[in-house]
């Protein structure tokens, strides 16, 4: 796509009148903006903030999901950056294990990507609550499929040097990476399953690798989401600022609150929209 293109696709978006009024009167980009920065506090710790910012885009904002989707991927790439540098100081000696994970994201989130822009509008709003019941299913089984593989690391153990990971975990991440090009809802969630499988460190330690590779996958599917012009940009510059703000500040808030208490939260909101969806394909 020419450069002028680009320039005349962002220019036709006028977001008054593109994105309907939100309910009880909040400005539309108001409730993008904290709906970005909730969702990107979330990533920051559990992961699945994406299963509070997308339901907001398609009924908050009126956007069709394949727009949300690629939408959502655009504005929340930076709050994984943030998190990330938040997470920087409780993470060590992880470049062993880190580098070739982000080398298979990139490649698994294009593939996503490029799958997304081919499936039907209504195909994809019939796949996606079944995506975000698979993620959130995967998400409250994590720790009782992990306790089985050991009992829990040391604290000597966890700040331990990370191995390079096996060609399971790279077939796995690749998956994960195509998933999160495609739709996104529940990646942090899929990829801290993975890493706890791997015991690759504490949760702050998985938690950097996380926001690395979350970084890494919604920056290379918005890049080739917004190549295809599928990317409402009004809404998801507002919402880059919101998700940064979240991003950075969610690392701290997360020690507070905890990481079992988000995830049982995340879970809920992943399931109550699951079945909202479901509801309304079977009633239509």
């Amino acid at each position: 796509m020419p450069v002028s293109s680009i320039f005349d696709y962002l220019h036709s978006f006028n977001t008054l009148s593109a994105v309907p009024s939100s309910p009880d009167g909040v400005p539309p980009y108001l409730l993008a903006f904290f709906a970005a920065m909730a969702g990107g506090a979330i990533n920051t710790v559990a992961g699945g903030g994406t299963l509070l910012t997308f339901p907001v885009l398609i009924f908050g904002l009126g956007l069709d999901p394949i727009a949300a989707s690629a939408t959502n991927s655009m504005a929340l790439w930076p709050a994984a950056l943030t998190g990330a540098l938040g997470f920087k100081r409780s993470a060590a000696d992880v470049n062993a294990f880190l580098i070739p994970f982000a080398a298979i994201s990139v490649l698994g989130a294009v593939v996503g990507a490029v799958l997304l822009f081919f499936t039907p509008l209504e195909q994809f709003k019939a796949i996606v609550p079944w995506l975000i019941l698979m993620a959130v299913a995967l998400f409250l089984l994590q720790e009782r499929l992990q306790s089985r593989l050991g009992p829990p690391l040391s604290a000597e153990a966890a700040l331990e040097p990370c191995k390079a990971p096996t060609a399971a975990a790279l077939l796995f991440q690749f998956c994960v990476a195509v998933y999160g090009g495609y739709f996104g809802a529940g990646i942090g969630i899929l990829m801290l399953a993975v890493l706890g499988f791997m015991r690759v460190g504490d949760i702050y330690r998985m938690s950097y690798i996380k926001n690395v590779c979350a970084l890494i996958i919604n920056f290379a599917a918005a890049i080739t989401l917004a190549w295809r012009g599928l990317i409402v940009w009004p809404v998801a510059l507002v919402m880059v600022l919101g998700a940064c703000l979240g991003g950075y500040a969610g690392a701290d808030v997360a020690k507070k609150i905890g990481a079992k208490n988000l995830r049982q939260a995340i879970s809920v909101i992943g399931l109550l929209l699951a079945g909202y969806m479901i509801f309304k394909q079977v009633a239509a």
